[in-house]
């Protein structure tokens, strides 16, 4: 099977009002019927009131927020984006980069963050990504990023928050 290109992806995200819905039909929530376990764990309706709709239907329902939305994917400053759901923190801001598909993409996350899995609820296999402390999903990472590590973590900015870094 050939490496999924940021092209792919985009095509895809344009598909995306007809083919998510249909792929999270099929395939239901990634973390459904795993072993894995979390250090923050919330009731359906403790989730929703907790996060707005749209950081529900993404951090709990692993949705896809529409590319070019998210003001965090224009937030150029130093600081920390963090887990919307429970405030961990995710990625630092200087490992940030512009990948030019609409979303907030950097090149590695902090140590111990994050954790990924296997996702095909669009028919091929991707690397799914979500927060180690309450499951969250955030995105997905792919191999086509810059140096050093040549990875892209695609992440849906309505998944996170961002501080400032002070002085």
């Amino acid at each position: 099977m050939s490496a999924v290109t940021r092209r792919t992806v985009v095509s895809l995200a344009a598909a995306g009002a007809v083919v998510l819905p249909v792929a999270r039909a099929l395939s239901g929530p990634h973390g459904k019927g795993t072993s894995e376990r979390f250090e923050v764990n919330l009731t359906e309706a403790q989730w929703r009131t907790k996060l707005s709709p749209a950081a529900f239907l993404v951090l709990r329902q692993e949705d896809t927020e529409r590319p070019f939305t998210s003001p965090l994917n224009d937030e150029h400053r130093r600081g920390t984006f963090a887990c919307a759901g429970c405030a961990l923190p995710l990625f630092a801001s200087a490992t940030k980069f512009d990948s030019h598909t609409g979303w907030p993409s950097f090149y590695a996350p902090l140590k111990d963050a994050v954790r990924t899995r296997d996702d095909g609820s669009l028919g091929i296999v991707r690397t799914e990504v979500h927060c180690r402390r309450c499951g969250g999903h955030l995105g997905h990472v792919f191999d086509d990023g810059p140096k050093p590590t040549g990875l892209r973590y695609c992440m849906n900015g309505v998944a996170m928050t961002f501080a400032a870094a002070t002085a």
